[in-house]
């Protein structure tokens, strides 16, 4: 029993002594070592926390460290209902980052900043489902953050005290603090790229042309955008009222309803949320005096965006996005599913039968819809929601004067992660299925061919590489046999990342007008 005692207490010391302690303006923080690679980690530093007596509006500073803060906590989530378990659980004292530092860095290091996707509605930073292993080892420090998800980070009303976008300004807050104190940890604060993924891509598109100042110096876009979320809404004050009233106080006055949401359980806040589908985007902020804004205009009506001038960009999507959910609603639904429906929402009613034959004829031709037209049915849902309008926004960035990689990945291997989760194995690339293949997650712990990790070799290393030096493809390598060119409003050139690289010319250009 002594002997095992004294060997808990060595092994204790030992981590102790190889924890680094980082001295920082809020005190001092103490990380600790991966146990999968050759970095350290500082798990759940918080960057900013939420006014308790105002949950749904403007965060706050956090308050100087008593004694050393232990930054060794990766699981905090900010109040959400999860994807996979469809439990509703978290905490408001979320707004914290991750940071990972190879063990190597002698100078400053390029840093990479992610912003998680989940509709604004859920998901998280941490390592277990963004593990930066294998981004790490190219000698990148790799950054990522919670901010506010659903009514919390994402109401909006005509009152300076909940003005909107306050996930957003969460994440312009994580922004600020890893501007200010990542060369502290060893990274480079004029090396900074900023890369989202999903509803990620689409917070980074919004900070491309928000009000706020530019934190970063290039930035990626991943399956997602502006114009793939064209839901940006107005200030709302009924949404308070509408929640209080299903909780129990009913009221029209919206100072009252926040006041009585501020005391109720976070978790029936977010279930109430849900129950009522409340749309969790972007809005149109109302000016007041003395309130910081993110966003005073529909982004969709802004031409050219400043901060993309000279600045690199790779923007790139999956080659079937709709893939598992238009699989899913069709053998579930086979005889009342019919995705060209979802024009309505945008031709005006009295065109809609004529775009609609014209759109269903262009795809399927007279065959209904049925399992034998799938392929057909997931090119359409996946050039209306994603192709079409990222190909927006890439227009927009080059109009702008960025120095833009695009790509598109159509890879379908053993850490395509949700066909895995969902245990789907027709052929095609699906949203978030090229996540695998950039971060160790816990969904895909022991998959993978040999293949597949090549796919991962070659992405992580185009990713560090534009992280390092704006450029995916800086050399020609065994590795990497293909230099990946820019595109230009005129050739929109691209790199289709599959078992094997190859290069294109405006992907699906015979699918649009």
């Amino acid at each position: 029993m002594s002997f095992r005692i004294t060997l808990v207490l060595l092994l204790i010391q030992r981590v102790c002594s190889d924890s680094p302690i980082i001295e920082t303006p809020w005190g001092r923080i103490r990380g600790m070592p991966a146990d999968d690679g050759d970095y350290n980690m500082f798990l759940g530093i918080p960057y900013a926390r939420v006014d308790p007596d105002n949950p749904f509006g403007a965060a706050k500073p956090v308050p100087k460290f008593t004694g050393i803060f232990e930054a060794n906590n990766g699981t905090t989530i900010c109040p959400q209902r999860e994807e996979d378990s469809n439990e509703i659980r978290g905490t408001l004292d979320c707004l914290v980052l991750h940071i990972y530092v190879p063990e190597i860095a002698k100078n400053k290091l390029p840093v990479l900043v992610f912003i998680h996707g989940g509709f604004h509605d859920f998901g998280e930073g941490g390592p277990e489902t963004y593990g930066p292993k294998y981004l790490v080892r190219h000698g990148i420090i790799v950054v990522s953050i919670n901010y506010r998800l659903g009514p919390y980070g994402f109401m909006c009303l005509d009152i300076p005290e909940v003005s909107g976008n306050q996930g957003f300004k969460d994440q312009t807050m994580a922004l600020r603090w890893i501007r200010e104190n990542i060369e502290l940890f060893g990274g480079d604060s004029n090396k900074i790229t900023l890369y989202g993924q999903s509803s990620g891509a689409v917070s980074v598109e919004f900070h491309l042309l928000s009000e706020n100042e530019k934190l970063y110096n290039q930035a990626i876009v991943q399956s997602g955008g502006t114009y793939v979320s064209k839901t940006t809404k107005s200030t709302n004050n009924t949404l308070p009222l509408l929640l209080a009233s299903d909780l129990g106080f009913k009221t029209y006055d919206v100072h009252k309803a926040l006041a009585y949401l501020k005391g109720i359980e976070v978790e029936r806040v977010i279930e109430s949320a849900t129950k009522f589908k409340i749309q969790s985007s972007a809005c149109i902020e109302k000016k007041f005096n003395g309130v910081e804004g993110f966003l005073y205009v529909d982004p969709i009506t802004i031409k050219t965006l400043p901060k993309t001038k000279n600045l690199p960009l790779l923007v790139g999507i999956t080659n079937a996005e709709r893939l598992l959910i238009v699989f899913k609603r069709l053998t579930k639904n086979p005889l009342g599913y019919d995705p060209f429906r979802d024009l309505e929402s945008y031709v005006p009613q009295h065109k809609m039968s004529q775009a609609y034959d014209i759109v269903r004829r262009f795809y399927i031709g007279d065959a209904p819809i049925s399992t034998e037209v799938l392929q057909e049915l997931i090119d359409f849902d996946s050039d209306f929601k994603y192709a079409y309008p990222s190909e927006q926004s890439v227009i927009r960035f080059l109009k702008s004067g960025a120095k833009l990689y695009h790509f598109m990945f159509s890879y379908s291997g053993g850490r395509n992660q949700l066909k895995v989760r969902d245990n789907i194995t027709i052929g095609g690339a699906a949203h978030s299925d090229d996540v695998g293949y950039i971060f160790k997650t816990k969904r895909l712990r022991g998959k993978g061919s040999d293949v597949d990790f090549l796919v991962l070799d070659r992405m992580t290393k185009m990713w560090a590489n534009f992280v390092k030096y704006g450029n995916p493809t800086p050399e020609i390598t065994e590795l990497l046999p293909i230099a990946w060119p820019v595109a230009t409003t005129q050739q929109l050139n691209y790199l289709n990342i599959d078992k094997e690289l190859s290069l294109g010319i405006r992907p699906f250009h015979n699918r649009f007008a």
